[in-house]
């Protein structure tokens, strides 16, 4: 077997092309997984909405924040 010049051995081709196979295919490590949605449980979020929608949801009084929810379900099908 031959040496390169600074006395190191040429790398061997299969590995080489296994490593790199390896590198683009390896499906890289996530974090830790999401914790699942528990029911019932609000989120806090900040939402730009159209101003007459925002009054049409409000004209009832309380409970317009539950309003605009339900109608979100909805619309997702929930």
């Amino acid at each position: 077997m031959s040496r390169s010049p600074g006395g190191r051995r040429p790398p061997d081709p299969l590995k080489a092309a296994e490593a790199a196979f390896k590198k683009v295919t390896t499906k890289p490590i996530e974090g830790p997984p999401k914790a699942p949605s528990i029911p019932g449980v609000k989120e806090t979020v900040t939402l730009r909405i159209d101003q007459d929608v925002l009054e049409y949801f409000q004209q009832d009084g309380p409970g317009w924040q539950d309003r605009i929810n339900v109608a979100l379900r909805k619309a997702a099908g929930k």
